[in-house]
């Protein structure tokens, strides 16, 4: 579960943060037109906010969150990010903003407990984690967060490149070289001590980097880092990469030389699908736990917390805002407050598709004890 998502989640189900609470899920988009519609349907949702609000708590003060809603409102960074949905959590006290990678319903709600259940879809699958893209000459570091790939900005004396690194040290630098490029960007060259001094080039060079990195990351969000490099140039890094969290079973393994960012994170998928594909693995093993399927006493073991891992499938979310304002997402808002109470015990909740699910079960709750 991304780091971020995690916190929000133990923050929004600790004693510290009290409500009535206003949850607001909404797409959002970039183009002009589209974020007026965004805009107006957020708008709306306030105002009908506002009628449930009076209507349930006709003691609470709503002034304070429909100021708070109109700072958002008016506000052009919010509506600029390029998320593909955000969920917003309005308090008496509070304002949460949740940027979303995934696509929600369109959908508020006023009650006793925020509403959490796309924050948990959103953080699962959801793995942050630093990019090497590796040339044979050359560097660019890059952290992925919230499913987006971003380029870090690396000191002015970083060893971005192999003469930035080595200096005077070059060893096969010589003008009587001879070498060809290919489309990658790495040179390929012939059978030669001048091939044997590039050799040693390539690996002081990936020393550097490998040093620099340790001590950069050092100062950094802990993650774990993959490589983005022809298999050739990945193997000799791992060979002298020391101290660094290096994945070696996945990576991507083709040269990332003059590639854009986006397509650097659109390459970078495998990764996301590798990663997520073992940890489905790992929920099928949970079948053969002690665990509860009827809801009944899921709800009854969640308020005991008896419950170690609660899995939702998406079937369980039907979308539509129901005909009767007053009642809808009554069975959301019973797997909300369950999943709640699930993580406020110290649980685990999963939202997840039918087949991904442990057994196919449509819910599970795994026992403790």
């Amino acid at each position: 579960m991304a780091k971020i998502g995690r916190e929000l989640l133990n923050q929004l189900t600790s004693e510290q943060v009290k409500g009535p609470f206003v949850t607001i899920m909404l797409n959002t988009h970039v183009a002009h037109q589209e974020v007026e519609k965004d805009q107006l349907k957020f708008k709306n949702f306030i105002k009908e906010s506002k009628k449930r609000f009076e209507k349930r708590y006709p003691s609470e003060d709503w002034s304070v969150i429909q100021k708070n809603a109109e700072v958002l409102l008016a506000s052009q960074d919010f509506w600029r990010q390029s998320t593909k949905s955000v969920a917003v959590i309005l308090t008496p006290e509070e304002t949460f903003v949740h940027r979303l990678s995934i696509e929600v319903d369109d959908q508020y709600y006023v009650g006793d407990t925020p509403y959490i259940l796309a924050i948990i879809k959103n953080a699962q699958f959801n793995y942050p984690y630093y990019l090497l893209a590796l040339n044979r000459d050359s560097f660019a570091l890059y952290k992925m967060e919230n499913k987006k790939l971003s380029k870090i900005n690396l000191p002015e004396d970083a060893p971005v490149t192999k003469e930035i690194a080595l200096g005077d040290e070059l060893t096969g630098g010589g003008a009587n070289f001879r070498s060809s490029s290919n489309s990658s960007g790495d040179a390929s060259h012939g059978t030669s001590a001048k091939d044997e001094e590039v050799e040693i080039d390539r690996r002081n060079y990936y020393y550097a980097v490998s040093n620099f990195l340790k001590t950069f990351l050092e100062n950094e969000e802990p993650a774990p880092l993959f490589l983005y490099g022809l298999p050739d140039n990945q193997s000799v890094f791992k060979k002298v990469a020391k101290g660094l969290n290096v994945q070696g079973e996945i990576s991507v393994t083709t040269s990332p030389a003059q590639l854009s960012v986006a397509e650097l994170e659109k390459n970078a998928s495998r990764i996301q699908e590798e990663l997520s594909r073992k940890e489905v693995a790992e929920y099928q093993k949970l079948i053969e736990n002690k665990a509860y399927e009827q809801f009944s006493d899921i709800k009854q073991s969640a308020s005991l917390g008896r419950i170690e891992k609660l899995f939702i499938t998406t079937a369980n979310l039907i979308p539509g805002f129901g005909e009767d304002p007053d009642t809808e997402y009554d069975w959301r808002q019973e797997l909300n407050l369950t999943s709640i109470e699930t993580i406020s015990n110290g649980g685990d909740v999963y939202i997840l598709e039918q087949t991904d699910a442990p057994g196919g079960k449509s819910l599970l709750g795994i026992l403790r004890y």
